[in-house]
């Protein structure tokens, strides 16, 4: 019984790692397209005729929906889970992107920035939590792992959108919306796991419960 038990927890472990693996990738592809707006302002503001006031609402709409937004989606899905709304937001984010990318007015600019801080605030309190179910004990190691993709791609998005956006024009962003579908395929094969995790986290409780 103990030799069938240790590759069975090696397995689930080696399992947890890649799962692991794919969120921190999700999170570097989340937080690219996060740099990117902030990246393409001169862009932005050669092409709308924007006032340093419109620049600073933008950032304003774009900050408060993807930082202040999230404290409220934790506090939500601390009370219930939903392993789903991964893909959900980096669907956000990329209708977000191709938002910008096509956007005939300020306005229009103003919803896909709320539409890509959005889709960032789905995104943040569930792949942490995520990421801690897949740490397999070692919780430092795997937050440490995690925030590394986000990194990573915050330092990419400005290269991207020196190297990318710039030369090729505005329209040329919606090329990282192929970057969101590819995390929203990533992301649903990942829901599934953590649908899982929670459901076999819950069944002892409700054991112990009755």
């Amino acid at each position: 019984m103990l030799r069938q038990g240790v590759p069975a927890r090696s397995r689930a472990g080696r399992v947890a790692f890649v799962v692991l693996g794919a969120i921190t990738f999700c999170h570097l592809l989340n937080d690219v397209m996060q740099a990117l707006l902030p990246a393409i302002y001169p862009m932005l503001k050669s092409a709308f005729a924007l006032s340093f006031g419109q620049i600073g609402l933008l950032t304003l709409i774009f900050q408060v929906t993807a930082s202040l937004l999230q404290p409220i989606v934790g506090l939500y899905t601390d009370r219930r889970p939903q392993p789903y709304s991964l893909p959900l937001g980096m669907a956000c984010s990329l209708l977000g992107m191709i938002t910008l990318a096509f956007a005939p007015s300020f306005s229009t600019l103003l919803v896909g920035a709320a539409l890509l801080g959005i889709g960032s605030s789905i995104f943040h309190p569930e792949s942490s939590r995520l990421a801690r179910l897949a740490s397999g004990g070692a919780h430092g190691f795997a937050q440490s792992f995690f925030q590394v993709g986000g990194h990573v791609g915050s330092a990419l998005g400005p290269l991207l959108a020196a190297f990318v956006v710039l030369p090729q024009g505005r329209g040329s962003i919606a090329w990282f919306a192929l970057a969101a579908l590819l995390g929203i395929c990533i992301l649903a094969a990942v829901g599934r796991w953590y649908k899982g995790a929670v459901c076999s986290r819950a069944e002892p409780e409700s054991r112990y419960a009755t």
